[in-house]
């Protein structure tokens, strides 16, 4: 079992890599490649991945714990019911991204493309989502009470029974998308109401 602590790499290719089950505590990783390389099981905590390329990467039943993955790319890698548990992932792109059984406990995916990603039933109450990309994101009978959505593009995004109680929804185009279904607060039903032109006193 491959164990790293308080390790630091700049571009270093860990392509293909056979890091399963390994451990890493407070390492940095600036600029690796981790291509297809298999990263299953792995544990990290206190961990820094800044503009990493994990495409087409193995990460089935990982677990984060407060690590940063900002600025990486996750086209096509598998996080089948991988765990993020108050992470950073600012700027991360998961286009094709395998994300069911998905855990996420925190955090802040500000920035994040989340374009087309399945998020249906997931528990994301208080995920700070600012300017996220989620269009057309799947994210029917999700939990997403007290997040920050702030800006997030939400066109086409499958709403029907989501949870949006106490979300911050500033900026964001209700007209973009289909609101039939999913629960609201007073204040956003509001900020629903004046999208279309209503007048409330």
């Amino acid at each position: 079992m491959v164990q790293y602590d308080g390790e630091e790499y700049a571009e270093k290719d860990f392509s293909q890599a056979e890091l399963r089950d390994g451990e890493l505590r407070n390492c940095t990783f600036t600029r690796c490649r981790f291509r297809g390389a298999h990263l299953e099981e792995i544990w990290t905590s206190g961990c820094r991945f800044i503009d990493c390329d994990f495409t087409g990467a193995y990460l089935n039943a990982s677990v984060h714990e407060r690590s940063a993955f900002t600025n990486c790319t996750f086209a096509g890698a598998n996080l089948f019911v991988s765990k993020f548990e108050e992470c950073k992932m600012v700027g991360s792109d998961f286009v094709s991204a395998k994300l069911d059984g998905l855990t996420i406990r925190g955090g802040d995916w500000s920035y994040t493309n989340l374009r087309h990603v399945k998020l249906s039933k997931q528990q994301l109450r208080g995920i700070k989502l600012t300017e996220a990309d989620m269009y057309e994101c799947d994210l029917e009978k999700a939990d997403l009470r007290d997040a920050d959505l702030s800006r997030a593009r939400l066109g086409k995004a499958k709403m029907a029974g989501t949870d949006l109680r106490g979300a911050k929804l500033d900026g964001v185009d209700f007209k973009s998308f289909e609101i039939k279904g999913a629960r609201l607060d007073a204040v956003q039903a509001v900020l629903f109401a004046r999208s279309y032109g209503a007048k409330v006193e």
